[in-house]
């Protein structure tokens, strides 16, 4: 790779091959998500007790929205780490991981000591109750022991991803998700423990996870260039990572709204529309999954860029990861809208859900192409750390999807809610795009 000087810069070469780098491996890592959560479905379903598999199934979406929430976690780190590696300083990368790693650790053990309040209130949120808020109880009472390791985990893939170190994100990934799946089989099924058995299976694969990423990330450090704790903990430093993550988190509070407005809108129209809305939304979580690799490559070789201060490498990145993210898009969107009807028969045995479903199909279908540049921007974002920007053009486009909503549910039905969906998505994507060029032009003037 080229890494030539260039006055004040540090040149580096952006390639079809770096990019591929990174978005291939994270692509596969983010794969075993969904085969994680089959499997933990498959593992209570077998048991033949539907109250413990709605109390899974309950307690498995607290955490994605939990969790979830703190995103921001390994969104910053990336960015932040980017940018340091593009400047080659490495003091700056070990200051990064180490306020990272402790705000991680800090609020994964906020989250057990509010644990009790946390599950009181996401049984009366979700309705759970009798044999089902039961189920949700030991699910949640033993899987929140792994909060300080599972937000630990974002920061440590924050790090390798913000290093370009795609490979050894997919490893974590699958060591995590590994041994989830194996434990959550051997203690669910093989030992009968059920639900509990799964719980200690994701715990057992998040502290695998945490401990292997320290291992690799501080064997990586040299003593040489570890910052004093008065760096760690410098108030600028400090600040400037309070306001990235206090954007990025309230940017993912408005998506998570975003879709659960879906959902609730989606309720009114029956259960038989509901559950064509579910299967047909696994459409657009399948496609973000490779849009989230590719989003992973564009935040990495932005942040570089800009701590290399080497705008060539900015443009050439840009336009590589626009090409693989439409290109890609492309062909899963044409592979749905061709494969759909064989994919919802397999994913449900209803024939007025499959009917349903077809119906409303090319919508779902299309999702990945509409959803390509929102992916991408907001990888360009994160990585550049332009987070207020991020969190008003995301503000902005929720407001024009209420509006969406207002205007063409009414006249459409659930055409008009899928149709105000792909327009948020759109919307999100062009807002952020407006902005790349001046923003950029802003940033590496300032640089030189």
């Amino acid at each position: 790779m080229d890494t030539r000087s260039n006055g004040h810069s540090l040149a580096f070469e952006v390639t079809h091959r770096l990019v591929l780098s990174i978005a291939i491996p994270m692509t596969l890592g983010f794969l075993t998500t969904p085969m994680l959560g089959l499997t933990s479905t498959a593992v209570v379903g077998h048991m033949g007790d539907p109250e413990a598999l709605a109390g899974l199934a309950i307690g498995a979406m607290l955490f994605e929205l939990i969790l979830g929430s703190f995103n921001f976690l390994r969104a910053s780190t990336t960015g932040l780490t980017a940018q340091a590696y593009g400047r080659r300083d490495r003091h700056e990368e070990q200051a990064v991981f180490s306020r990272a790693l402790i705000s991680a650790l800090g609020c994964g053990l906020a989250l057990l000591c509010l644990s009790p309040l946390l599950k009181a209130a996401g049984l009366r949120l979700m309705g759970a109750e009798g044999a089902i808020a039961e189920a949700t109880a030991i699910y949640f009472s033993i899987r929140i022991l792994a909060a300080p390791a599972a937000l630990a985990n974002y920061a440590i893939l924050g790090f390798v991803l913000g290093r370009g170190q795609g490979g050894v994100g997919l490893l974590l990934q699958a060591l995590i998700n590994g041994i989830n799946i194996l434990l959550s089989i051997y203690l669910g099924l093989s030992l009968g423990w059920g639900v509990a058995g799964v719980a200690w299976g994701t715990l057992a694969g998040e502290v695998a996870g945490a401990l292997a990423g320290l291992f690799i990330v501080l064997g990586g450090f040299a003593k040489s260039e570890r910052p004093a704790w008065a760096e760690v903990f410098s108030r600028h430093r400090l600040a400037e990572l309070f306001a990235l993550n206090r954007d990025i988190l309230i940017r993912t509070f408005v998506l998570i709204g975003a879709f659960t407005i879906m959902t609730r809108i989606g309720t009114g129209f029956g259960a038989v529309t509901l559950a064509a809305n579910a299967v047909l939304m696994n459409f657009f979580l399948l496609s973000g999954y490779y849009l989230d690799g590719l989003a992973n490559a564009a935040e990495q070789i932005t942040g570089r860029a800009i701590g290399a201060r080497y705008r060539p490498a900015f443009d050439r990145g840009l336009k590589l990861t626009t090409f693989w993210s439409f290109g890609l898009a492309a062909i899963v969107s044409a592979f749905f809208l061709l494969a759909g009807p064989w994919l919802i028969s397999v994913l449900t045995t209803s024939p007025e859900v499959r009917q349903a479903a077809a119906t409303y199909l090319p919508w779902a279908a299309v999702t990945g192409l509409t959803g390509a540049l929102a992916f991408l921007m907001d990888g360009v974002f994160i990585g550049a750390t332009w987070s207020a920007d991020m969190r008003n053009r995301m503000l902005l486009s929720f407001a024009g999807y209420l509006a969406m909503l207002a205007v063409f549910v009414p006249l459409f039905g659930n055409h008009g809610l899928w149709l105000a969906m792909n327009a948020f998505l759109l919307f999100r994507g062009f807002f952020l795009a407006m902005l790349v060029r001046p923003r950029a032009d802003q940033t590496f003037r300032a640089a030189q």
